[in-house]
């Protein structure tokens, strides 16, 4: 009841329309920030490319196309700005959904919102530092005593780009079991007792996210999603045990 009373009073504060008005700002705010990241990507971007050709080491990457590295660097410039601005993205959210929150719920969404912010980068790092140089060693590697490899720009970056983006939201997962634990949806044990559909389930979405057909990589990113799934798992656990131990404190 007290939750019920403190967001009815917080919906009679703001209108349906004051609503709109700071869903919009919000949301014109977030697309500024994405725009003028774009922009300083692009002001940098013969840098920037270079950094990401580093896993590629001496493998020659050919404009194949008129125009072909054009498009290169607005893809990255765009991935990059998109990346940069993804902090502030999350402010804007934050600032939008914390008055409509009861306090129950600011304690489960801010956690999640911002172990979702640091799980995305979290991403992006592994597949940078890991996933990406295993790839591009494994591709270099194999047939290397027959065929010299030059490579499309175009389709270096869109596998690289690819890859680091489809990890960073894989890393995703114990934000999502966190909330669904919290809220009561799905439990700890539950979660323990389907471990051998999430490992089978792991390879197959390592298939379909991974942008290369090498088992190396597949199998990293398998093994990296399991990880995060006990990690939420633990997570759901604590998550738990506070709400008996506060329910508990209530009687």
């Amino acid at each position: 009841m007290k939750a019920i009373d403190e967001r009815e009073k917080i919906d009679k504060s703001m209108t349906f329309t004051d609503h709109l008005e700071e869903l919009r700002q919000r949301l014109i705010n977030s697309i500024y920030s994405i725009l003028i990241c774009i922009f300083i990507s692009f002001l940098i971007i013969k840098p920037l490319i270079s950094f990401l050709e580093i896993p590629a080491r001496d493998i020659h990457l050919l404009q194949l196309a008129p125009g072909e590295f054009l498009f290169v660097a607005i893809k990255v410039a765009g991935y990059t700005g998109l990346i940069i601005s993804i902090p502030y993205i999350f402010y804007q959210i934050i600032l939008f959904i914390t008055p409509g929150l009861t306090t129950k719920e600011k304690s489960l969404i801010l956690p999640a919102v911002f172990g979702s912010g640091l799980l995305f980068f979290l991403g992006l790092l592994f597949s940078w530092w890991i996933l990406v140089p295993a790839a591009i060693s494994f591709f270099i590697n194999f047939g290397a005593d027959i065929v010299e490899p030059s490579w499309s720009i175009e389709k270096y970056f869109d596998f690289v780009l690819l890859l680091m983006s489809s990890t960073a939201v894989a890393f995703q997962l114990p934000v999502l079991q966190f909330i669904l634990g919290s809220l009561g949806i799905i439990t700890t044990e539950k979660m323990i007792s389907n471990w051998k559909i999430v490992v089978i389930s792991s390879s197959i979405l390592s298939a379909i996210i991974t942008p290369s057909t090498d088992p190396l990589t597949m199998s990293l990113l398998s093994i990296s999603i399991i990880l995060l799934f006990f990690i939420g798992t633990g997570l759901t656990y604590i998550s738990e045990n506070l709400r008996s131990k506060t329910l508990s404190s209530f009687h």
